[in-house]
């Protein structure tokens, strides 16, 4: 499948990870609902617990994480999509007017991947510098995007370009805050601009983990074109990301507010627009506020600024001051050349 990114208007993606709780069922309903909310793309995630960790090599002892208390191979295990589920979760994706594509976690899940004709790869923050796999996804060709979390300038720059040197020539970069959830304090969308500054042949966009739309709606005013955020059914249906995961009304809600946020980017415009000329007539003119007998001298107590603009630009109000009236003027009318 070729895929191109959409130009005329930001690609949402929504990341299922691990909200399937494993049943294939729900996973199939969580492809419908993002369907429904007009997102572009539905996101994987392709691993098992061992390609990740082994048995008893860590448990998780951070009491503020959400999953303290956990065996790290055990969570992998709960949270991984089984890779018999991927050719027919891709396929409805893709029945359904969706693109379904995957985060490989190593080279056994990209050439699972490559059977399956996915068309793009994401790369994980916990992954953008597992060199090996960098070159390994970019060698296939295809478009990559990769967040851009617990990385800093000098290696996001040996990243980037293993894979621009490796055969992909599509890269987007995805400005991250790899804490779950992330609070808009700590997720600097003003990094945005800098990294396509520093990245100009890359797109740039935002993976959010922050709760609601408006981080990912400010993103775009920055210069995003790809947002992507975790997506469940129901936030109290429970699973391993649904702390932090939009629901079905919130995902159609930042889709719809992203496209307007886009739409209103437009061009830089300094001049009247053609859809403004109307009211130009609602703006303020010089009137006589009194009786005004020809000879007479126009002052501030006998002339006025209101609406409409029937009569001089107020900018001529004080040049017209002192100025003789050649008629008689009745109250409100407005001032114009060769009244004086």
């Amino acid at each position: 499948m070729n895929f191109q990114f959409p130009s005329n208007g930001p690609f949402i993606i929504a990341e299922m990870s691990g909200n399937h709780n494993q049943s294939i069922g729900r996973a199939r309903e969580i492809i419908l609902a993002a369907s429904q909310t007009g997102a572009h793309a539905v996101k994987l995630q392709t691993y098992t617990a061992d390609t990740m960790t082994m048995k008893g090599a860590y448990t998780i002892t951070d009491k503020t994480s959400l999953w303290a208390g956990q065996e790290l191979h055990d969570l992998y295990q709960l949270a991984y999509t089984p890779w018999e589920w991927h050719r027919e979760l891709f396929e409805y994706a893709q029945s359904l007017g969706m693109i379904c594509f995957s985060t490989p976690f190593d080279e056994t899940a990209v050439d699972f991947l490559e059977t399956l004709d996915c068309p793009l790869y994401k790369i994980a923050s916990f992954e953008n510098t597992h060199l090996p796999l960098l070159k390994y996804v970019a060698q296939k060709g295809k478009p990559v995007i990769m967040s851009t979390g617990v990385i800093n300038s000098d290696d996001l720059e040996e990243s980037v370009d293993v894979i621009l040197s490796n055969g992909c020539s599509d890269l987007t970069l995805l400005k991250c805050t790899s804490s779950y959830p992330s609070s808009p304090e700590n997720s600097n969308i003003v990094t945005i601009p800098a990294l396509q500054k520093m990245f100009p042949a890359c797109r740039i966009g935002l993976s959010d983990h922050t709760m609601g739309i408006g981080v990912a709606v400010a993103s775009i005013a920055l210069g995003a074109l790809v947002v992507e955020k975790h997506f469940t059914l129901n936030r109290a249906d429970g699973g391993v990301d649904s702390a932090f995961s939009m629901e079905p009304a919130e995902m159609k809600m930042l889709v719809e507010e992203s496209q307007k946020a886009f739409a209103a980017l437009g061009h830089v415009q300094l001049d009247i627009q053609e859809v403004e000329k109307k009211s130009l007539f609602y703006k303020r003119s010089v009137y006589s506020k009194t009786d005004i007998a020809p000879g007479e001298l126009f002052t501030k107590e006998n002339l006025c600024v209101i609406r409409p603009a029937l009569g001089l630009s107020p900018r001529y109000f004080e040049i017209i001051l002192g100025k003789t009236a050649k008629e008689d003027i009745k109250p409100g009318t407005p001032i114009n050349e060769g009244m004086y």
